[in-house]
């Protein structure tokens, strides 16, 4: 029976589930596989839901093919639609099966539009065609590809080119680096973005700047995590600094900076730093007393290799560490996103230091969950970090050419909302 279009609606499972979950595998082999079959590639769309799953569709000349993958049972759901002749979908089927490792299928062919069951109808043919001419194919299929970071509340997209430069799963974490489309080269860690390079200064000069101006002779520092790099580079542009110990617990981080991030990773190579891959939990539970006038925990969510640096036991040892007047600052989440977390790391600082000497800075951060972040630093002393020498800030400021911290966001860091204070008993 003469049809208008051909449609196969194939389920695959006993697939590999880091296939079923790789957005850019799974966009480049539905193009690959409309390619072969003999269609002619108009754009693609796809989308990575965090922590799994993948969605898309490669629109063709003569329809197209969608796909959405469960990759926690190893299933696929693929849709292949052609219109007229030339096209063979069953050979795309082949190549999806074969890509997917896929162990079993099902297929049901379909023929849309029955000729013999359809009255042609005549329209102004000549006007149509007029139209199309302003819209033909410029020869290179549009690249439409998402990369979510969510929680089952709200998510962060950013559109990216479809190719990953680094890809490694280590035995803590995945860790990724592609690059996107607004926000330059991206660092991914389990899916969750954790610095572009558009926005990455933000973090990392109001993690460092406010805390060493503030101290005023900060010589021996120590920073767990901070696997990108970016924190270490700005702790090193102050001259008192002697040494900084970084403990990253995963070589694949440092690796991936090294080699896509220079931006970032540009000071690994520095005399001063002593570059440590080990646990950082268990280095600062066995550092010696008085050891460092600064502290810097810069992990991620309070969710795998990180989830320790949130307990109250790894704080102590980080009080034990400190010199007096020593200062400790910690990524302390949102408090919009990641309340519990927020208003728990602070209760914990204010038994170990005392309610008076933590204090909490506010920042803006466009890919973080929210776009609003926080540190919480405390003091092992009479320090406080909202405290600071206004025109050694300004001189430094401008010395380094700092694209985010200012003397006047160092003060106004600290100036915290009304919901805020609430939150944190400080109203």
């Amino acid at each position: 029976m003469a049809a208008l279009g051909q449609h196969i609606l194939v389920e695959f499972s006993g697939c590999t589930p880091e296939i079923m979950n790789n957005v850019s595998v799974i966009e480049k082999e539905m193009v690959e596989a409309a390619q072969k079959s003999g269609a002619t590639v108009i754009n693609s769309t796809f989308h990575h839901f965090s922590p799994y799953g993948v969605s898309g569709v490669v629109v063709i000349q003569e329809s197209h093919l969608a796909i959405h993958t469960w990759p926690e049972y190893g299933y696929a759901a693929v849709d292949l639609f052609t219109c007229g002749d030339g096209v063979d979908t069953w050979i795309a089927f082949d190549h999806l099966k074969k890509i997917f490792n896929a162990q079993n299928y099902s297929a049901l062919e379909l023929k849309r539009g029955a000729v013999n069951l359809l009255t042609r109808m005549e329209f102004d043919l000549k006007g149509m065609r007029e139209d199309a001419k302003k819209h033909v194919n410029p020869g290179m299929y549009t690249r439409n590809l998402w990369f979510t970071d969510k929680d089952e509340n709200q998510a962060l997209s950013l559109r990216y080119t479809g190719d990953m430069h680094y890809d490694k799963k280590s035995e803590f974490q995945r860790v990724k680096v592609f690059d996107t489309c607004e926000y330059g080269r991206t660092l991914a860690i389990d899916n969750m973005f954790m610095c572009t390079e558009k926005d990455e200064f933000h973090y990392h000069e109001m993690i460092s700047h406010p805390a060493l101006l503030a101290h005023g002779n900060i010589k021996n520092v120590l920073v767990i995590g901070g696997g990108d790099g970016g924190t270490v580079r700005e702790i090193l542009k102050h001259e008192s600094v002697e040494k900084v110990t970084m403990v990253e617990i995963d070589e694949l981080v440092v690796e991936a900076s090294k080699l896509y991030m220079p931006q970032l990773s540009q000071s690994f190579d520095h005399p001063k730093l002593d570059l440590k891959i080990e646990d950082g939990i268990k280095f600062v539970s066995e550092a010696e007393e008085d050891s460092y006038d600064l502290i810097v925990i810069d992990g991620s969510d309070p969710v795998g290799p990180a989830k320790g640096l949130f307990s109250e036991a790894f704080f102590w040892s980080c009080k034990k560490a400190l010199k007096a007047n020593g200062l400790l600052v910690a990524q302390g989440e949102s408090p919009l996103f990641n309340k519990h977390a927020f208003v728990e790391l602070n209760k914990c600082f204010k038994r170990i230091f005392g309610k008076d000497k933590v204090e909490t800075l506010l920042f803006h951060i466009p890919t973080y969950p929210s776009g609003t972040w926080s540190f919480q630093i405390s003091s092992n002393g009479e320090i406080k970090a909202s405290r600071f020498d206004l025109e050694s800030a300004k001189a430094f400021e401008a010395k380094h050419a700092l694209k985010y911290y200012n003397s006047a966001i160092h003060s106004a860091a600290f100036a915290l909302p009304n919901y805020v204070k609430e939150m944190l008993d400080e109203k």
